[in-house]
Protein backbone atom coordinates (compact mmCIF):
# COMPACT_ATOMS: atom_id res chain seq x y z
CA UNK A 1 0.00 0.00 0.00
CA UNK A 2 1.16 3.51 -0.81
CA UNK A 3 0.70 6.12 1.93
CA UNK A 4 0.83 9.89 1.42
CA UNK A 5 1.80 11.85 4.55
CA UNK A 6 0.95 15.48 3.93
CA UNK A 7 0.48 18.77 5.73
CA UNK A 8 -2.97 20.40 5.63
CA UNK A 9 -2.10 23.20 3.19
CA UNK A 10 -4.74 25.42 1.60
CA UNK A 11 -3.45 25.58 -2.00
CA UNK A 12 -1.17 22.60 -2.79
CA UNK A 13 1.44 22.45 -5.52
CA UNK A 14 1.49 19.77 -8.21
CA UNK A 15 3.96 17.48 -6.44
CA UNK A 16 1.63 17.44 -3.42
CA UNK A 17 -1.26 16.53 -5.70
CA UNK A 18 0.77 13.81 -7.43
CA UNK A 19 1.56 12.22 -4.05
CA UNK A 20 -2.08 12.49 -3.03
CA UNK A 21 -3.51 11.09 -6.25
CA UNK A 22 -1.03 8.22 -6.54
CA UNK A 23 -1.45 7.07 -2.93
CA UNK A 24 -3.87 4.43 -1.73
CA UNK A 25 -4.32 6.34 1.52
CA UNK A 26 -3.64 10.01 2.33
CA UNK A 27 -3.16 11.35 5.85
CA UNK A 28 -2.89 14.96 6.97
CA UNK A 29 -0.36 15.35 9.79
CA UNK A 30 -2.45 17.71 11.88
CA UNK A 31 -0.92 16.70 15.24
CA UNK A 32 2.64 17.62 14.27
CA UNK A 33 4.24 20.89 15.34
CA UNK A 34 3.62 23.93 13.15
CA UNK A 35 6.63 24.99 11.05
CA UNK A 36 7.00 28.29 9.29
CA UNK A 37 9.02 26.46 6.61
CA UNK A 38 6.05 24.31 5.68
CA UNK A 39 3.28 25.19 3.23
CA UNK A 40 0.54 25.02 5.84
CA UNK A 41 0.15 28.80 5.89
CA UNK A 42 1.50 29.83 2.49
CA UNK A 43 1.32 29.11 -1.24
CA UNK A 44 3.48 30.11 -4.18
CA UNK A 45 1.99 32.14 -7.03
CA UNK A 46 3.35 33.30 -10.40
CA UNK A 47 4.57 36.88 -10.84
CA UNK A 48 6.07 38.83 -13.79
CA UNK A 49 9.54 38.34 -12.30
CA UNK A 50 9.17 34.75 -11.11
CA UNK A 51 7.17 33.69 -8.05
CA UNK A 52 6.14 34.95 -4.61
CA UNK A 53 4.44 33.56 -1.53
CA UNK A 54 0.96 34.47 -0.36
CA UNK A 55 0.62 33.97 3.38
CA UNK A 56 -1.96 33.46 6.09
CA UNK A 57 -0.57 34.91 9.35
CA UNK A 58 -0.74 32.83 12.51
CA UNK A 59 -0.77 33.93 16.11
CA UNK A 60 2.73 34.19 17.53
CA UNK A 61 1.88 32.25 20.69
CA UNK A 62 0.65 29.31 18.59
CA UNK A 63 3.80 28.73 16.53
CA UNK A 64 5.05 25.99 18.85
CA UNK A 65 1.71 24.17 18.92
CA UNK A 66 0.41 21.26 16.85
CA UNK A 67 -1.03 22.28 13.50
CA UNK A 68 -4.63 21.62 14.55
CA UNK A 69 -4.28 24.10 17.44
CA UNK A 70 -2.80 26.99 15.44
CA UNK A 71 -5.06 30.03 15.10
CA UNK A 72 -5.16 32.60 12.34
CA UNK A 73 -3.93 36.05 13.36
CA UNK A 74 -6.90 38.26 12.55
CA UNK A 75 -5.40 41.27 14.34
CA UNK A 76 -4.17 42.48 10.96
CA UNK A 77 -5.95 42.69 7.62
CA UNK A 78 -4.15 39.97 5.69
CA UNK A 79 -7.05 39.20 3.35
CA UNK A 80 -6.98 42.47 1.41
CA UNK A 81 -3.25 42.32 0.47
CA UNK A 82 -3.55 38.62 -0.38
CA UNK A 83 -6.45 39.28 -2.74
CA UNK A 84 -4.60 42.28 -4.16
CA UNK A 85 -1.62 40.03 -4.95
CA UNK A 86 -3.86 37.52 -6.72
CA UNK A 87 -5.57 40.28 -8.70
CA UNK A 88 -2.33 42.00 -9.70
CA UNK A 89 -0.61 38.82 -10.84
CA UNK A 90 -3.51 36.88 -12.34
CA UNK A 91 -5.96 39.44 -13.70
CA UNK A 92 -4.81 38.70 -17.27
CA UNK A 93 -5.13 34.93 -16.89
CA UNK A 94 -7.76 33.36 -19.11
CA UNK A 95 -10.10 32.18 -16.35
CA UNK A 96 -9.32 34.66 -13.58
CA UNK A 97 -12.52 36.65 -14.07
CA UNK A 98 -14.52 33.42 -14.04
CA UNK A 99 -13.24 32.25 -10.64
CA UNK A 100 -12.32 35.56 -8.99
CA UNK A 101 -15.72 36.26 -7.36
CA UNK A 102 -15.82 32.86 -5.66
CA UNK A 103 -12.15 32.79 -4.70
CA UNK A 104 -12.51 36.30 -3.26
CA UNK A 105 -15.59 35.27 -1.28
CA UNK A 106 -13.81 32.17 0.00
CA UNK A 107 -10.85 34.16 1.32
CA UNK A 108 -13.14 36.78 2.81
CA UNK A 109 -14.91 33.96 4.61
CA UNK A 110 -11.64 33.20 6.41
CA UNK A 111 -12.56 35.89 8.95
CA UNK A 112 -15.13 33.40 10.29
CA UNK A 113 -12.46 30.78 10.97
CA UNK A 114 -10.47 30.81 14.20
CA UNK A 115 -8.20 27.88 13.38
CA UNK A 116 -5.88 27.70 10.40
CA UNK A 117 -6.47 24.03 9.66
CA UNK A 118 -10.23 24.48 9.51
CA UNK A 119 -9.85 27.19 6.90
CA UNK A 120 -7.21 25.19 5.01
CA UNK A 121 -9.57 22.23 4.76
CA UNK A 122 -12.41 24.48 3.64
CA UNK A 123 -10.42 26.29 0.95
CA UNK A 124 -8.67 23.15 -0.31
CA UNK A 125 -12.02 21.42 -0.69
CA UNK A 126 -13.29 24.41 -2.64
CA UNK A 127 -10.30 24.19 -4.98
CA UNK A 128 -10.86 20.46 -5.40
CA UNK A 129 -14.46 21.18 -6.36
CA UNK A 130 -13.36 23.67 -9.03
CA UNK A 131 -10.79 21.13 -10.31
CA UNK A 132 -13.15 18.13 -10.17
CA UNK A 133 -10.80 16.30 -7.81
CA UNK A 134 -12.29 13.69 -5.53
CA UNK A 135 -9.86 12.20 -3.03
CA UNK A 136 -10.41 11.35 0.63
CA UNK A 137 -7.96 12.81 3.12
CA UNK A 138 -7.81 11.60 6.71
CA UNK A 139 -6.58 13.53 9.73
CA UNK A 140 -3.91 11.92 11.88
CA UNK A 141 -5.72 13.07 15.02
CA UNK A 142 -8.53 10.62 14.23
CA UNK A 143 -6.32 7.61 13.50
CA UNK A 144 -5.52 5.46 16.53
CA UNK A 145 -2.52 3.83 14.82
CA UNK A 146 -0.88 7.16 14.03
CA UNK A 147 2.69 7.77 15.15
CA UNK A 148 5.03 10.71 14.55
CA UNK A 149 7.49 8.07 13.40
CA UNK A 150 6.37 7.68 9.78
CA UNK A 151 7.89 4.21 9.36
CA UNK A 152 6.20 2.91 12.51
CA UNK A 153 2.88 4.36 11.36
CA UNK A 154 3.33 2.78 7.93
CA UNK A 155 4.09 -0.58 9.54
CA UNK A 156 0.99 -0.37 11.70
CA UNK A 157 -1.33 0.22 8.75
CA UNK A 158 0.45 -2.03 6.27
CA UNK A 159 1.99 0.60 3.98
CA UNK A 160 5.23 -0.29 2.23
CA UNK A 161 5.74 3.04 0.41
CA UNK A 162 5.52 6.53 1.91
CA UNK A 163 5.11 9.69 -0.13
CA UNK A 164 6.03 12.96 1.58
CA UNK A 165 6.16 16.54 0.37
CA UNK A 166 8.79 17.93 -1.96
CA UNK A 167 11.91 19.12 -0.11
CA UNK A 168 10.14 18.68 3.23
CA UNK A 169 13.12 17.61 5.36
CA UNK A 170 12.98 20.88 7.34
CA UNK A 171 9.42 20.31 8.56
CA UNK A 172 8.54 16.63 8.04
CA UNK A 173 10.28 13.75 9.76
CA UNK A 174 11.72 11.81 6.83
CA UNK A 175 10.73 8.18 6.44
CA UNK A 176 13.11 5.35 5.62
CA UNK A 177 10.36 4.00 3.38
CA UNK A 178 10.04 7.33 1.62
CA UNK A 179 9.84 7.27 -2.15
CA UNK A 180 8.97 10.00 -4.62
CA UNK A 181 5.75 9.61 -6.54
CA UNK A 182 6.18 9.10 -10.27
CA UNK A 183 6.53 12.75 -11.14
CA UNK A 184 7.94 14.99 -13.80
CA UNK A 185 6.74 18.54 -13.26
CA UNK A 186 4.25 19.37 -16.04
CA UNK A 187 5.28 22.31 -18.17
CA UNK A 188 2.04 24.10 -18.94
CA UNK A 189 0.97 27.44 -20.37
CA UNK A 190 1.45 30.27 -17.87
CA UNK A 191 0.38 33.87 -18.33
CA UNK A 192 3.93 35.29 -18.13
CA UNK A 193 6.92 34.44 -20.29
CA UNK A 194 9.13 31.50 -19.35
CA UNK A 195 7.93 28.74 -17.06
CA UNK A 196 8.17 28.72 -13.28
CA UNK A 197 7.54 25.35 -11.57
CA UNK A 198 6.30 24.75 -8.01
CA UNK A 199 3.43 27.22 -8.10
CA UNK A 200 0.24 26.32 -6.28
CA UNK A 201 -2.63 24.81 -8.19
CA UNK A 202 -4.24 28.26 -8.27
CA UNK A 203 -1.83 28.94 -11.13
CA UNK A 204 -3.33 26.10 -13.15
CA UNK A 205 -6.92 26.95 -12.23
CA UNK A 206 -6.72 30.60 -13.32
CA UNK A 207 -5.10 29.67 -16.62
CA UNK A 208 -6.97 26.48 -17.55
CA UNK A 209 -10.26 26.63 -15.65
CA UNK A 210 -12.54 23.68 -16.48
CA UNK A 211 -9.81 22.22 -18.71
CA UNK A 212 -7.31 21.97 -15.81
CA UNK A 213 -7.50 18.20 -16.24
CA UNK A 214 -5.12 18.67 -19.17
CA UNK A 215 -2.42 19.39 -16.58
CA UNK A 216 -3.69 17.32 -13.65
CA UNK A 217 -4.03 14.13 -15.70
CA UNK A 218 -0.25 14.18 -16.12
CA UNK A 219 0.12 13.64 -12.37
CA UNK A 220 -1.23 10.10 -12.56
CA UNK A 221 0.47 8.87 -15.70
CA UNK A 222 3.29 7.25 -13.69
CA UNK A 223 6.18 8.80 -15.53
CA UNK A 224 9.69 7.67 -14.71
CA UNK A 225 11.71 10.06 -12.56
CA UNK A 226 14.73 11.56 -14.24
Amino acid sequence: MKLALLTPCFAPDLYYLAALLQADRAVLQDVEKFSRKSRIHRARIRTPGGTQWINIPVRTEDRSKPVNQVRIDHSQDWITPLLRALNFNYRNSIYFDFYEPEITADFQKAIDFEFLMAFNNYFRNRLFTFLYLDKELESASYITEYSSDPDLFAERIGADVIYQEYKSRHYQRQAKRRKDPDFIHPVYRQHFEDFEPWCSVLDVLFQYGPTSFQVLDQLTQHNTNE
